[in-house]
């Protein structure tokens, strides 16, 4: 299982899961966790259905890109998508299904802004999970300026 957002740590995580489901002969799930503008319900910022579907629709379409964008050329392995309304870690750690399974987790190029603002994804599966949890580092790619 892996965890996807779009960004290039996600698909070099996702790239990696790829790899450790061929050799495993295992099958890889895709999880896009996505969470509605302002919170969930009961919060002062909830926001109604129409919004909410429209974030579903969109985290679904989302994911659709990154499954699109992995098959292809990459013949023998169809992955499997889910979204799921939470937050990153929960919903990864929630969606392990056996002791047996392998979590995959981009660890993303976080600097010290991002680590005060958001608490860490991979951390929080390290801590939490009930499998054994393979933190991904960013494609030295992703240091390499692009172009405009």
């Amino acid at each position: 299982m892996v965890g996807a957002n779009g960004s290039l740590g996600s698909l070099t995580a996702l790239h990696a899961a790829a790899a450790q489901a061929r050799t495993r002969d295992a099958e890889l799930l895709v999880v896009l966790a996505w969470q509605p503008p302002g919170g969930g319900p009961g919060t002062r910022a909830a926001c109604g259905p129409s919004v909410l579907a429209d974030c579903r629709d969109a985290a679904a379409e989302l994911l659709q890109e990154v499954l699109g964008a992995f098959d292809e050329g990459r013949p023998g392995l169809t992955p499997a998508g889910r979204i799921v309304r939470g937050t990153p870690g929960v919903a990864l750690v929630d969606a392990v299904r056996d002791p047996g399974d392998l979590l995959v987790v981009g660890t993303g190029s976080r600097g010290p802004l991002l680590r005060a603002l958001r608490p860490s994804v991979v951390r929080y599966c390290l801590a939490h999970a009930p499998c054994p949890v393979l933190a991904v580092p960013p494609s030295p790619l992703q240091a390499v300026p692009q172009p405009p």
